[in-house]
């Protein structure tokens, strides 16, 4: 028995060794990764100083009309991940992407990160960069609720708000958001590792990139991917933002609200009770995931030209 203890001793030892050896090897790559990519790094937009740091603001295209594409929680870099559709936009109108503080080629920094302090910082990023209003808010996920506060506190600037699935204040359960951990602990050490880019392979990156583009967005997601600036956005600061907007009057502008069928039942009746009450609205369901923006992109392109038109009239 002492005998066959021992065998099995020696062999987990045998397979604890192997496995640090093996995170070892991908430890080392993902340094010498992390060098090479440098020359990717260059920001693919205007970098503007806000409180101190470094802001990217991304512009495309001519027109009339501005669209602002407002990024979703974590996403690591909102220029290229929703370019599926912006790109299918800005032969027509100005698109102007905001990569918040932790997001793209933007800082990561400290501090709180409520959301009237993300509204401030992003408002005075766009005027930095020259953006200038009326905007048409396009939100994804949780900008959702940035975007309607921008509604309330600039009526003036915001001409309508387009969601591509966003968030909305019944949305979020108290209990759900009270239990948020710091997830960006977890991704700090997959990131610091290595595991992280060795599980991103070429067909996990985004399809509409091209092989450069992929480069850059695996460069950036290596170094940000859920960092503690993304992870300090959630929880209670969402709470209190809600908080604020139910507060005041709903802002009643022009909106156009995709819907995936994927967020659940909560999320939906959330958004559909959001619409509930506003002078022009619609609700444009679709058949994919969360990422409506990649897996849409067409469909939402053409809606969207069929609404701004109606802004026109």
């Amino acid at each position: 028995m002492k005998k066959a203890l021992k065998i099995v001793g020696k062999i987990f030892l045998a397979i604890l060794i192997l496995l640090l050896v093996l995170l070892l090897v991908i430890f080392i790559y993902h340094r010498i990764m992390l060098s090479k990519e440098k020359p990717l790094l260059e920001p693919l937009g205007q970098m503007v100083e806000v409180d101190g740091d470094q802001m990217s603001i991304y512009t495309e295209g001519e027109g009339d009309r501005t669209i602002v594409i407002m990024s979703g929680s974590g996403m690591p870099s909102p220029i290229l991940q929703y370019s599926a559709l912006y790109r299918k936009l800005s032969d027509t109108y100005k698109i102007a992407v905001i990569e918040k503080f932790g997001y793209g080629f933007s800082d990561v920094v400290d501090g709180e990160r409520d959301f009237d302090t993300i509204l401030r910082q992003d408002h005075e990023a766009l005027q930095k960069a020259g953006v200038e209003a009326p905007y048409i808010l396009c939100p994804h996920s949780m900008s959702g609720i940035e975007a309607i506060l921008w509604a309330q506190k600039y009526p003036d600037e915001v001409e309508a708000i387009v969601g591509l699935d966003m968030s909305t204040p019944k949305a979020y359960t108290e209990e759900e958001l009270n239990n948020s951990g710091e997830s960006h602990i977890v991704y700090d050490f997959l990131r610091g590792s290595g595991l992280l880019r060795i599980s991103m392979t070429d067909s996990t990156l985004p399809e509409n990139l091209d092989q450069n583009e992929k480069a850059v967005f695996k460069a950036i997601a290596c170094r940000k991917f859920v960092n503690k600036t993304m992870d300090n956005e959630g929880g209670t600061h969402i709470l209190d933002a809600i908080s604020e907007i139910n507060s005041a009057s709903k802002p009643d502008v022009p909106t156009l609200l995709f819907l995936s069928n994927s967020e659940g039942q909560v999320w939906e009746d959330a958004m559909r009770d959001y619409a509930d009450g506003l002078t022009d609205v619609q609700v444009i369901e679709l058949d994919c995931g969360h990422m409506v923006a990649n897996e849409k992109p067409d469909e939402i392109a053409d809606a969207m030209r069929d609404f701004i038109a109606v802004l026109d009239s």
